[in-house]
């Protein structure tokens, strides 16, 4: 059986070395903002949805909250471990599958790691998930791409050298998803290495049904990283803040 793309992907070093060196600043600055927003009070227990290598967790964790993330990539969540703390936790976990019950008052999904999977029954797990996780009154915030932006600024063709590597990237969609083709060439490979993204063209609607189904329900939505009001032309993000109910 065919492994879904995400699953070697996601663990491959290029991911990495293609995503998580970019925009560190701006990733920080955004969390620092949401906390701002949120007001948690000290100690809040908090869960890291798709935390990757942990950089966001390790953050909120410094800000002394009670953080637990969790991602389906084995070696992200190897580099994620070695920061491990009394307030800071990690786990393999497939976000399709239940995880704690009732235990976090704030849960988070960052940066479009959602939207992977082949069917809504699986997109709906994961929120299923997710709400179950959070306690009653707990908040989950979602950050997802706005389709209708992203539809109007594709860059259809790019390329970017990192460290003596070459990605050549290849973006189109569909009435439904977003692809990109990444190829990879790197010396010290035979030939150049071939991965396929695809996500769900997942729209505000899309996410007030998904999130009421499993009894959340949207209190605010942001257009980009300074809190923008969304528009769904105008704004690149999809900022969603969602209580349980």
């Amino acid at each position: 059986m065919q492994q879904p793309w995400f699953k070697d992907w996601f663990n491959s070093p290029y991911y990495h070395q293609l995503y998580f060196n970019r925009d560190e600043h701006e990733a920080a600055a955004f969390i620092d903002k949401l906390i701002d927003y949120l007001k948690p009070s000290s100690g809040s227990t908090m869960l890291d949805v798709a935390c990757g290598k942990g950089r966001h967790s390790i953050q909120l964790a410094g800000k002394g909250f009670d953080v637990t993330g969790i991602d389906l990539s084995e070696d992200s969540i190897d580099e994620a471990l070695k920061s491990e703390a009394e307030n800071l936790h990690f786990y393999r976990h497939d976000m399709r599958l239940p995880f704690w019950i009732n235990y976090f008052d704030y849960a988070f999904n960052f940066f479009t790691s959602f939207g992977y999977f082949k069917t809504r029954r699986e997109h709906d797990n994961g929120i299923r998930t997710i709400a179950q996780a959070i306690k009653p009154g707990g908040c989950f915030v979602m950050d997802y791409l706005n389709v209708h932006y992203a539809e109007d600024h594709l860059v259809h063709q790019s390329e970017r050298e990192i460290d003596g590597i070459n990605f050549f990237i290849t973006k189109w969609f569909d009435e439904t998803h977003f692809y990109k083709k990444i190829i990879i060439e790197d010396e010290c490979m035979k030939e150049p290495m071939i991965y396929t993204e695809k996500v769900a063209k997942f729209s505000l609607g899309d996410f007030t049904e998904m999130f009421a189904y499993q009894g959340m329900q949207i209190q605010e939505v942001f257009g980009d990283y300074n809190f923008a009001n969304y528009d769904v032309r105008k704004t690149p993000r999809l900022i969603m803040i969602a209580k349980k109910s």
